[in-house]
C-alpha cells in the first residue's frame, strides 16, 4: 500500500494532464510531455485497483482535453447558436468523453500488471490513442502524444513511423526513464536504449527520403479574413468574391493561388458563368493555376464540400473525411434529437469518396486535403506516389482566436514530414502558411488579417517509409510486440510462484 493518501496521487495525475498540453502548439515546451506522462504512469505504480487507475486516466484526461481543446465552447456557443449553459455542458460532455480514453489505457495497465513493464505500458497507450485517433466516431487525433515531438530529435523517426509511431517512442522513453528510478534492475540496458533511440532519431532526421523534382514554383495564398459570421450573409457575398479576385490579380505572376475552405460562399451553380469562367480565362492568359473551394452539388441533391483547380484544365475534389458533428451527425438519431432540441445548426454533407483523381497545378499533380483531412496521415498519404507537393484548404474561422489554429498547423507540418513534400496551407482567419519537406514553416502569414502569402517551394518525388506502408504495418507490429511482451511478464510472474511452490513443498 502506499504511503501517501491515494488523493494526492489523483491530483497528481489531474496536473499531469494539464502539463501534458503544454507540449503542444502553441506553447510548444515539447519536453514536457515526458514528465506529464511519467506522473500519470507513476500514479499508477502504487498499488491501485484497475478501477483507480481509470479514475486518475480519467483526471489526466479531463485536464489535458479541457485547456487543449477548449475552443469546442467557441465553436458551439459564437457560431453553433447555442446559448451560455448548452454550450458549457456539450464542452464539458464533449472533454469527458474524449478523457474515457486515458482512463481505459490506466484501466487495462493495472489490470495486466503492466504499470512496471515499459513495452507493454507504451503498447497499450499507442493501441488507445490509434482507437481514439482512427477508429471511432471518424476519429479525434487532437493531443495525440506524437504532435508534441516534430521539434525533439524524435521528429527522426516521423518519416519511418508517422505520428503513431513517434507516439510511442516517447511514451517508451517515459516508461524507461520511470522505471530507471522505480527499479534497480537493468538499468544499463535501460539507459544504454534510450540514448541510443534519442541518437538514432536524431541522425534519421538528416536523412533525405525524397528528392527535388525539377525547378522551384511559386504560391500565392490569399487568406480573405471574413469573419465567420458574416461568411455566409447574402447581402456580404458579393463583397466576398470581389475581394478574392481583386487580391487574385494582384499575383497573377505565381504559379498557383489558392484560396482558403469555402473562400466562395455560395454553390458552384451560382457562380460558375458569372464569376468562375472569367476567372478559369484569366488565369489561363496569365498561365496560372487557381484552387478555389466552395460547397458543390451533387445529382440528388448531396451537398459536398468541394475543391476546383481552375487552370489550363478543371478538375473537382470533394472532401471524404468529414468532421464528426460539425459536417457529418455520428451517433443519429439521438445527435441530431439533441442538436435539433439546442437550435444547433451543423453542416450536412456527403463524403466525397475514397480514392478520387489528384488535381493538378503548374503541371503537377498534388495532394488535396480540407480542413479536418490534414489530422489524418493516411489521408494525406494516399496516392503519394504521383503527387509532387501537399495542398491543404482550411476554415479555422469556427473556434476564433484560440488554440485550434496554432494546434492545427502542427498537425498539417506532421503531414509533410511523414510526407517528405511541402505542404501549401491557405486559411480563412489564419494560420496560412508553406511548410517544407522537413516539416519546418518556412513561410506565415499574420492570423486575424487579409493578406496574401507569396513564397517559393519545390516540389519532391520519391517516398518515405511511412508513405510507402502507412499505420497498419505498424499497428500490427507493435500489437505483437506488446503481446510477447505480456505473454513474457506473466509467463516470468507464473515461474516465481511456482518456484516459491517448490521451495514450500521441498521446506516440508
Amino acid at each position: 500500500m502506499p504511503l501517501i493518501n491515494p488523493i494526492f496521487y489523483d491530483l497528481m495525475a489531474l496536473c499531469a494532464g494539464g502539463l501534458f498540453t503544454l507540449a503542444f502548439a502553441p506553447f510548444n515546451f515539447s519536453v514536457l510531455a515526458i514528465p506529464a506522462l511519467a506522473l500519470l504512469f507513476a500514479s499508477w505504480q502504487t498499488g491501485c485497483t484497475p478501477l483507480r487507475a481509470s479514475l486518475r486516466g480519467f483526471y489526466f484526461g479531463l485536464a489535458a482535453f479541457a485547456l487543449g481543446v477548449s475552443w469546442v465552447y467557441i465553436s458551439i456557443h459564437d457560431f453553433g447558436g447555442a446559448d451560455s449553459v448548452s454550450s458549457a455542458a456539450l464542452t464539458l460532455t464533449f472533454v469527458a468523453f474524449w478523457a474515457l480514453f486515458p482512463a481505459l489505457a490506466g484501466f487495462l495497465t493495472v489490470t495486466l500488471s503492466a504499470a512496471n513493464a515499459p513495452i507493454i505500458t507504451a503498447g497499450i497507450w499507442l493501441g488507445i490513442e490509434y482507437l481514439r485517433g482512427t477508429l471511432l466516431l471518424n476519429g479525434f487525433p487532437w493531443l495525440l502524444s506524437g504532435y508534441s515531438q516534430l521539434n525533439t530529435p524524435l521528429a527522426g523517426y516521423i518519416p519511418l513511423l508517422g505520428a503513431y509511431g513517434t507516439g510511442f517512442l516517447l511514451v517508451l522513453t517515459t516508461t524507461l526513464l520511470l522505471s530507471l528510478f522505480t527499479t534497480q534492475t537493468y538499468r544499463m540496458l535501460k539507459a544504454g536504449l534510450l540514448l541510443i533511440l534519442w541518437l538514432t532519431g536524431a541522425g534519421l532526421h538528416e536523412v533525405e527520403w525524397t528528392k527535388p523534382q525539377g525547378k522551384a514554383l511559386t504560391v500565392a495564398l490569399i487568406q480573405g479574413n471574413i469573419a465567420q459570421n458574416e461568411k455566409w450573409l447574402p447581402e456580404n457575398k458579393l463583397d466576398t468574391l470581389r475581394l478574392y479576385r481583386d487580391l487574385t490579380e494582384e499575383h497573377w505572376d505565381a504559379d498557383v493561388i489558392i484560396w482558403p475552405e469555402t473562400s466562395i460562399p455560395a454553390f458552384l451553380s451560382e457562380v460558375d458563368e458569372f464569376y468562375l469562367t472569367p476567372l478559369q480565362q484569366a488565369a489561363q492568359q496569365h498561365n496560372t493555376d487557381i484552387i478555389v473551394s466552395l460547397p458543390t452539388e451533387g445529382e440528388r441533391g448531396e451537398v459536398y464540400n468541394s475543391v476546383l483547380a481552375l487552370g489550363q484544365q478543371r478538375q473537382i475534389y470533394s472532401k471524404n473525411h468529414l468532421l464528426p458533428f460539425g459536417e457529418t451527425m455520428p451517433l443519429q438519431p439521438l445527435s441530431g434529437y439533441i442538436l435539433k432540441q439546442l437550435n444547433i445548426g451543423l453542416g450536412d454533407f456527403t463524403p466525397g469518396g475514397a480514392h478520387q483523381p489528384l488535381l493538378t497545378a503548374a503541371g503537377l499533380p498534388f495532394i488535396t486535403s480540407i480542413c479536418y483531412e490534414d489530422a489524418f496521415g493516411v489521408t494525406v498519404a494516399d496516392g503519394l506516389e504521383q503527387a509532387a507537393f501537399l495542398v491543404n484548404v482550411t476554415n479555422d474561422a469556427w473556434f476564433g482566436d484560440s488554440l485550434e489554429p496554432q494546434q492545427h498547423l502542427q498537425m498539417a507540418a506532421m503531414r509533410a514530414l511523414e510526407s517528405g513534400r511541402y505542404l501549401l496551407r491557405a486559411t480563412n482567419t489564419g494560420v496560412s502558411a508553406v511548410i517544407n519537406a522537413k516539416g519546418q514553416t518556412v513561410a506565415e502569414a499574420p492570423s486575424f488579417t487579409t493578406t496574401v502569402l507569396t513564397a517559393s517551394f519545390q516540389p519532391m518525388t520519391g517516398l518515405t517509409p511511412y508513405a510507402w506502408l502507412g499505420d497498419t504495418w505498424l499497428m500490427g507490429g507493435i500489437l505483437l510486440i506488446t503481446l510477447a511482451s505480456l505473454g513474457y511478464l506473466h509467463f516470468a510472474e507464473a515461474g516465481k510462484h511456482l518456484s516459491v511452490f517448490t521451495k514450500r513443498l521441498k521446506s516440508h
